[in-house]
């Protein structure tokens, strides 16, 4: 852990990733990448850049508290009461832990996050 600021990279060098059950993915690009940037040594607080192909998942309760900011790519989110949200770059939005959300990546999506666990 670090107590130094740091500036977060949208572009760093990323790892594979396995946080998208592969049955999720809606094309035959399963692409998966993450890159922490910081977390505190119990992983409550972690920051990172996550890159993913088109899937599609019904979360119904959200696990963690996390703020994002899309870096590219598209993503739809739906409301329990049917309402949908289309967000694209530069879109910075919120998802409480334990809110019900469809998550869906239409165009693979580079998102910088935020999670409070």
């Amino acid at each position: 852990m670090t107590n130094i600021p740091f500036l977060i990279d949208p572009n760093p060098t990323m790892e594979a990733s396995d946080m998208t059950d592969v049955s999720a993915f809606t094309s035959e690009d399963h692409t998966e990448l993450n890159h922490t940037h910081f977390s505190t040594d119990d992983e409550s607080i972690l920051s990172g850049t996550w890159e993913c192909a088109p899937c599609l998942e019904d979360i119904p309760a959200y696990p963690v508290h996390e703020l994002m900011t899309i870096v590219s790519g598209k993503i739809t989110l739906t409301h329990p009461d049917g309402t949908k949200e289309h967000l694209k770059a530069g879109d910075t939005f919120y998802i409480a832990k334990g809110a019900p959300v469809v998550w869906e990546i239409t165009e693979t999506l580079r998102k910088i996050y935020m999670i409070a666990a």
